[in-house]
């Protein structure tokens, strides 16, 4: 029986997750892709809150496409300056490091997040 995408991805995501730990001075962002949507969210692992959420829902005319993750990674970026965050954590969840996720990421550090 064949393995589907999405388990291997969860397998993968486990893998990282048990090496990747967010604090309070240095959360974790995570990333979650959609079919219709990206999510981002930086959290603190050791009191187990979200510190800063952000979708492509929140951005007015943006797409689910390499430029509008890329917009999406700065306005996390901005709402973590708002909180006094500078660095983080970058969880990918399973996901390849290219695309969405990339640009994503790449967007988050022109916001001024150290990774």
């Amino acid at each position: 029986m064949k393995t589907s995408r999405n388990n291997l991805r969860l397998h993968r995501k486990r893998r990282i997750k048990a090496k990747v730990f967010g604090t309070a001075e240095r959360p974790r962002l995570c990333v979650f892709r959609s079919l219709q949507n990206i999510y981002a969210q930086m959290v603190d692992d050791a009191e187990g809150k979200t510190l800063v959420f952000a979708s492509l829902k929140n951005i007015k005319k943006s797409k689910n496409n390499v430029e509008g993750a890329k917009e999406l990674g700065k306005i996390i970026a901005k709402a973590a300056a708002g909180k006094k965050i500078k660095e983080i954590v970058f969880d990918r969840s399973g996901y390849k490091y290219h695309g969405k996720v990339k640009a994503l990421a790449e967007g988050a550090r022109e916001g001024g997040l150290k990774f």
